[in-house]
């Protein structure tokens, strides 16, 4: 497998309407990734969010399958086989559970049988190791435009809605303008609503590989989503707020 690296632009750091294509379509999304070998594991997610997604990491079946039933993913990528619990089982429990979210099957069997067998048990694709990157990532694109992900492409809290397909973020019907991090940033929060989440939380998820980044460098960012957000609707209840000690939360 191989990762391509990629530094951001000063282009990067303008509005998300300046972005098209696959670099743009990828921001925000969350993806879970049910993997025991580490390496590979850990290469996945640091190449995805190279690629601005977010991305959980599970090495073993239990651990994987509780993260996947109890929170939303855009796309599941599972190994097949996994200690605790199977890969084909989870797949399969999770779909009698109602969970619709594609899942990518990954693994070293590459006979037809197991690809048969993976996709009967509720998979939507299926990628043979040793892979390349490129091609997992479209994949996860091509899995994400069915017509299945859809709805989990628009966040709403409150008033407050964000399409991860168009980049529209819109306020008491009103369109606000964000850069890519802001985007990044409230897209985060929105996935965690009402939950406190912390400044290294949010640098890890939002910033990931950009080792660069310290803690109140979040808190100018925040700034700057409370002032689009908040601060131009003094009429609202503010949506944004400070849990003194632990960090932030999104919602009224």
């Amino acid at each position: 497998m191989v990762l391509h690296w990629r530094e951001e632009t000063e282009e990067d750091k303008q509005s998300l309407r300046v972005f098209s294509g696959k670099y743009c379509y990828n921001i925000g999304m969350k993806v879970l990734v049910i993997e025991d070998e580490h390496r590979i594991a850990d290469n996945i997610k640091q190449g995805l969010e190279q690629e601005r997604m977010v991305v959980d990491l599970a090495y073993d079946g239990i651990s994987g399958f509780d993260l996947a039933s109890t929170e939303s993913y855009d796309v599941i990528i599972l190994d097949r086989l996994l200690p605790g619990k199977d890969g084909l089982l989870i797949c399969k429990e999770l779909r009698e559970q109602g969970n619709n979210t594609p899942i990518l099957i990954l693994t070293a069997k590459s006979l037809v049988i197991d690809r048969v067998e993976g996709l009967t048990n509720g998979a939507d694709d299926y990628l043979t190791k040793p892979f390349a990157f490129e091609e997992l990532v479209a994949r996860i694109q091509a899995l994400t435009r069915r017509p299945h992900a859809v709805n989990s492409q628009i966040l709403k809290v409150s008033d407050l809605t964000l399409s991860l397909t168009t980049y529209d973020v819109t306020r008491n019907n009103k369109p606000l303008s964000l850069s890519q991090k802001e985007f990044a940033l409230l897209s985060y929060l929105m996935r965690h609503k009402g939950i406190v989440v912390t400044k290294e939380q949010i640098i890890d998820n939002v910033w990931g590989y950009e080792a660069s980044i310290l803690p109140n460098t979040v808190e100018v960012f925040m700034g700057y989503l409370r002032k689009k957000i908040d601060t131009v609707f003094p009429k609202k209840s503010p949506l944004i707020h400070t849990v003194r000690g632990f960090g932030y939360k999104l919602g009224k």
